[in-house]
């Protein structure tokens, strides 16, 4: 496990999965059937419990350009910059428990930031970096 500070908010825009694991390849393929491609739009999967305890898993992808989320009609959230723990997954698709097994470890942290989420970054077509953000109060 690791630490990365994330200097700025990032916008996204994204489509919520309809249920949890599995509408996270729906989800992914409705925003992509609106939403550009670059190589410059980062590319993520934001997920907690709701107040009932059931996962809620957005598919998000990087906001280049305000307005976006209006435009394409889509949900909009803000990744909040601050500190994070993380486990990076390569070949993830070759074993995708492996996402899971690393939020398992980060959220039995002590220091996690209660009101916070699970974070996958897609570093690119094979890699994810499992990311969770820290309560600097609780270190």
């Amino acid at each position: 496990m690791e630490t990365f500070i994330l200097d700025t908010d990032i916008n996204v825009l994204c489509v919520t999965a309809k249920s949890f694991p599995d509408g996270i390849m729906e989800a992914f393929d409705e925003l992509h059937s609106f939403v550009p491609f670059t190589e410059s739009r980062r590319l993520f999967g934001i997920s907690r419990p709701n107040k009932l305890g059931v996962i809620v898993y957005k598919a998000a992808f990087e906001e280049l350009h305000q307005g976006e989320p209006e435009k394409f009609g889509c949900e909009s959230f803000v990744i909040q910059h601050g500190k994070y723990i993380y486990v990076d997954r390569t070949d993830y698709a070759k074993d995708m428990q492996s996402i899971g097994e690393a939020f398992h470890l980060l959220i039995s942290q002590p220091n996690i930031d209660s009101n916070g989420y699970c974070l996958e970054w897609y570093l690119n077509g094979k890699d994810v970096r499992c990311m969770v953000r820290i309560d600097d109060i609780k270190n």
